[in-house]
């Protein structure tokens, strides 16, 4: 018998090591732990069986008696100022969060290989492009919320279906052309179409073109201009191309101030942390650069979402909506502003930013987050016909 409860507890251990930030109560538990010590004891083959089975029965009633007071967490999102975001959710709400973090790609596959056995509760993704490739795959089940309906604008969140709707864009981030004040005449940039024309030729720099945030505004004007016409911006802006893509959005801002590049794309949180430093080389480096928000005169900036939906099996479903409409709240969608410089998607919340402020009010495109992550594909095809690596 001993040996079948070692055997028991390995297996349930086993299960726990690939996710070791998710804590499970089955072998925590004390009345567990209690009858585990009992069984150990010398019994006949009869009474062990019961002894077995009322551990088993005692351990479903304590999970189900835990059920909604934690909450699995897979998250993108890499920012140490979220900290707060999920420790004042716990304060509220007395629901602990176990988190997971790794990049978009990875959190998919891994979700997809856990399938049904997936201990995660709430999916959280920064690009509107992995929420859609995440949506495709059927790791999100879908919900009915008439708060987060009512809060979250309809072109940042999943298409609603007779189920429900499958995510939520909770923070947004717009993708700005940052340039050289020494070496750019703003008039000739002010539109992410004239980055292929002739005086941005061997200036301009950006990350690679499979990154999700170049994927996203790539699919913005397919939308917009269709795929034709898209691609042959694209085919110019490699022939406008001071180097070969690379780095972050971080690298190619400092890229601009060092005079390697003319012009580059940026998204805005990553400028304004720069522009918020105090680090004396951080300040020079802003002195060196100017921002331009695109497209004002005509379609507008593209911006693009962090977004979450409750994942497909969802152990703990009620602790995960109760999560996603933390997120609405102007205290959340706050936390969204300060501490990571995103704009809230809530119209009630206020933004008391210095650093976007001092960005100032800008036009946005008028495309559906939706539509920007079912172009991906076509965006991603569209960028190696023309060798945008």
């Amino acid at each position: 018998m001993k040996k079948m409860q070692e055997q028991r507890q390995s297996s349930v251990q086993n299960s726990v090591v690939p996710y070791s930030l998710i804590q499970f109560s089955i072998i925590q538990n004390p009345l567990v732990q209690s009858l585990t010590s009992i069984i150990k004891a010398p019994i006949v083959k009869g009474v062990s069986i019961v002894l077995m089975g009322v551990v088993l029965c005692c351990n479903a009633h304590a999970e189900a008696g835990t059920a909604e007071k934690e909450l699995n967490l897979y998250s993108a999102r890499h920012y140490q100022t979220d900290e707060a975001l999920y420790s004042n959710f716990t304060k509220q709400t007395g629901i602990k969060i176990n988190r997971i973090e790794a990049d978009d790609n990875a959190l998919i596959e891994r979700l997809k290989s856990e399938g049904s056995k997936s201990p995660a509760d709430v999916i959280l993704m920064v690009d509107a492009a992995r929420l859609w490739r995440a949506q495709i795959d059927g790791l999100f089940r879908p919900i009915q919320s008439k708060n987060l309906e009512s809060r979250i604008p309809e072109n940042l969140r999943a298409k609603s279906d007779t189920d429900g709707i499958t995510w939520f864009g909770f923070s947004t981030r717009a993708r700005l052309i940052v340039y050289n004040k020494s070496v750019m005449n703003p008039k000739d940039i002010d539109t992410y179409e004239k980055l292929a024309e002739a005086p941005s030729k061997g200036k301009v720099c950006t990350r690679s073109g499979s990154h999700p945030y170049m994927l996203s505004l790539i699919g913005s004007l397919i939308e917009l201009h269709g795929e034709v016409a898209t691609e042959l911006w694209a085919k110019k802006m490699v022939n406008n191309m001071a180097r070969s893509p690379k780095g972050g959005d971080t690298d190619q801002i400092k890229s601009v101030a060092s005079g390697e590049c003319g012009v580059a794309l940026a998204n805005s949180y990553y400028l304004v942390r720069l522009m918020r430093s105090t680090k004396a080389e951080d300040i020079e480096l802003v002195k060196k650069i100017g921002f331009i928000w695109p497209n004002q005169n005509s379609t507008g900036a593209h911006v693009n979402i962090a977004g979450a939906g409750v994942a497909k099996n969802a152990p703990h479903p009620e602790a995960a909506i109760h999560f996603l409409n933390y997120l609405a709240s102007d205290t959340a969608q706050t936390y969204f502003a300060d501490g990571n410089n995103e704009w809230p998607v809530v119209k009630t919340s206020k933004v008391e930013n210095e650093g976007l402020k001092k960005l100032g009010q800008f036009k946005v495109q008028n495309v559906s987050i939706a539509a920007v992550g079912r172009n991906q594909i076509s965006a991603q095809r569209l960028l190696d016909r023309v060798g945008y690596k």
